[in-house]
């Protein structure tokens, strides 16, 4: 089974990009971030040309998260529970097969000290209580998207540089920690302890030319998930092109 996360940044302006990609790739689940389109006007008839099925959570212009399935989806949910009508649209969970998958789009802070900073290292915290809630550490469960930290220095591509802004701050370092510490595994890192390994480059400064990166997307699993992981990939080659987002997919393939 191939389980695949991309922040499309628009699905609207990325979709020849993502259907090419999913012809190529043939993933049995994309879990898409920051789709920007409001639910009725998602693009789901080129999805279905491929051969997908579509449980979308949008907002117009900002946010918003799909999961396009080759197979059927049971058990969804959209957001936290106890989200107000109007919250951001960041989460989605549903499950294929065995495994049960939570979709998010992590809040971005905007800026150090702020109040929406403060949010996101909320956010983190509601995550956590959802997994304390709702799953247990023995259930196959994988939790990816774009988490918008950069966890340590072999993850961000001048640490100094980058060291305690936003991105790449203690703060928001701690709170990835505390999720982690439920019981997950950052399954690439498993498999790539290397350094220069990064899934966004700015758009400006011709960041991804220049090899100036972070990464911030992730697929975190618990244990039966990574006892059955035979390969996880960041493709990079999503990343040139014509209208890229400013994200590269992160694939994770498992034994049925």
């Amino acid at each position: 089974m191939r389980i695949a996360t991309w922040n499309v940044n628009s699905i609207r302006a990325r979709l020849p990009r993502v259907t090419e990609w999913l012809a190529s790739w043939s993933p049995d689940l994309l879990c898409m971030q920051e789709t920007k389109v409001v639910d009725d006007q998602f693009p789901r008839d080129a999805f279905a040309e491929h051969g997908y099925q579509l449980e979308v959570f949008g907002q117009k212009t900002y946010n918003g998260v799909a999961l396009a399935s080759r197979g059927s989806l049971t058990d969804l949910a959209r957001g936290f529970p106890d989200d107000a009508p109007d919250a951001d649209r960041r989460l989605i969970t549903g499950r294929i097969a065995d495994l049960h998958v939570i979709n998010v789009y992590v809040p971005n802070g905007t800026e150090l000290g702020s109040p929406r900073f403060a949010g996101k290292l909320a956010w983190f915290g509601r995550l956590r209580d959802l997994l304390d809630r709702t799953f247990s550490r023995d259930d196959p469960l994988i939790i990816c998207g774009d988490f918008n930290v950069a966890p340590e220095d072999r993850d961000v591509h001048d640490p100094e540089a980058w060291r305690g802004k936003l991105l790449f701050h203690p703060d928001e370092q701690r709170a990835l920690q505390h999720l982690l510490s439920w019981g997950l595994t950052d399954v690439f890192r498993e498999h790539h302890p290397g350094e220069g390994l990064f899934s966004w480059w700015d758009y400006r400064g011709g960041a991804f030319h220049r090899g100036w990166g972070l990464r911030i997307d992730y697929l975190l699993v618990t244990a039966p998930v990574a006892a059955r992981t035979r390969a996880v990939t960041i493709d990079r080659e999503a990343r040139k092109g014509n209208k890229p987002s400013d994200h590269a997919p992160v694939i994770l393939d498992l034994e049925d």
